[in-house]
């Protein structure tokens, strides 16, 4: 195995072993790093780099609004149309190579993205609390 397919196998496996609140985190800083890279791209003038960028973060908010439970938390239609409204700065973004649109959803994205991560956090410490309440003891 060549040290490409050792990566890749890698990556893989950690993503099919993390739990549900890794993955998320693991899409934002995928999101952050596609539109980090698109703003590069912008300032080298490099507009295939732009759009390869955009194409995949806005594939990755399609996935993100894809998973959502509509049905089971109360705020989820609101960030539905917020990821939404995120996908289409970001076609607009490519379409007319306007650098501000894709700068002004990425401060829109890291804003999310940390609140997510704080939430996680939270869960996770407030789980680690209730083991350790009941002694480990489920």
């Amino acid at each position: 195995m060549n040290e490409q397919e050792l990566r890749r196998r890698y990556v893989t496996d950690s993503i099919q072993t993390a739990s549900p609140a890794a993955r998320l985190g693991m899409l934002y800083d995928r999101l952050q790093l596609d539109l980090e890279r698109a703003d590069s791209a912008f300032a080298a003038g490099n507009t295939k780099g732009v759009s390869d960028n955009l194409i995949h973060a806005q594939e990755i908010l399609l996935a993100l609004h894809n998973t959502l439970r509509l049905d089971q938390w109360d705020a989820a239609k609101g960030l539905a149309a917020l990821y939404m409204f995120l996908h289409g700065e970001l076609v607009a973004s490519n379409m007319s190579k306007d650098r501000s649109k894709a700068a002004i959803a990425a401060g829109m994205i890291s804003k999310l993205a940390e609140a997510w991560r704080g939430a996680a956090e939270n869960a996770a410490r407030d789980q680690a609390m209730q083991g350790a309440s009941t002694g480990g003891l489920a």
